[in-house]
């Protein structure tokens, strides 16, 4: 497990960007190798506060993917259940996730995995914990009967299936729940604890989020960020790599 420590949210956010164009760059992905978090379940997809709306405009469209390559959950899907597990096939499909990229809540849920959700579950309708609700009314004008109170959501275990998992937690907010990910047990009441036993698990916080951490646990883990910078620096190119492709085609045969 790899715990990244910046100064400041931008800080993180811009090593998160970097590691994760590395690692696209370096897996080379296929069109059917992308895969995003669940869409609420009750809003269309045009919704300006959907997952598919969010992560169009906040993602996809700055980015040169097409549309068929990217796989979001309907929720207004005639049989949810229905479309949470063909959602689990399209996944095998594609050979796995490769790199799950998410964030968690004060209450250290990730993706809607609520407290008290299997750390073995698999991609479900699950109901959102009144704490969702209210953390996500500002997005709807402080209207909590205009928040969804279900969701369609990618279970833990999907997620500890993917090869590598990478969790964002910044702010003085979530310090508890870095606390309970990082120094505690594996609970089922904070599910983001389940990540301590993926093999390939990194968490990039800012400061603000290490609060509740020991001093020592801090001091540990900014003592490796030499060699976990390297993970971001050099940051690789689409261009070097084509060309050293091109290059080793050339290599002449030898035995």
């Amino acid at each position: 497990m790899k715990l990244i420590i910046l100064d400041h949210y931008s800080q993180a956010s811009e090593w998160a960007a970097k590691y994760i164009r590395n690692r696209i760059i370096q897996f080379n992905p296929g069109p059917e190798k992308y895969f995003t978090l669940g869409l609420p379940t009750g809003l269309p997809r045009d919704h300006p506060e959907s997952y598919h709306s969010f992560m169009w405009n906040n993602f996809f469209k700055h980015i040169d993917i097409h549309p068929e390559n990217t796989h979001i959950l309907d929720g207004n899907a005639v049989d949810l259940q229905a479309e949470c597990d063909a959602f689990e096939e399209k996944i095998k499909a594609a050979g796995g996730i490769e790199l799950f990229v998410g964030g968690i809540g004060p209450d250290g849920h990730i993706a809607f995995n609520e407290p008290g959700s299997s750390l073995v579950s698999r991609t479900r309708v699950k109901t959102l914990a009144m704490d969702t609700i209210l953390a996500n009314a500002r997005f709807f004008d402080g209207e909590l009967t205009k928040v969804p109170t279900m969701a369609l959501t990618v279970g833990v275990g999907t997620v500890m299936d993917a090869r590598e998992v990478m969790i964002l937690i910044t702010g003085a907010h979530k310090a508890f729940a870095l606390y309970k990910a990082i120094e505690e047990g594996v609970n089922h009441m904070w599910t983001v604890s389940a990540f301590q036993q993926h093999p390939r698990t990194v968490f990039v916080c800012d400061e603000d989020a290490t609060l509740e951490l020991k001093v020592k646990t801090v001091k540990y883990f900014k003592g490796l960020m030499l060699v976990h910078n390297k993970l971001v620096d050099p940051l690789y190119s689409i261009k070097e790599k084509e060309t050293e492709k091109s290059q080793s085609s050339k290599k002449p045969y030898s035995d």
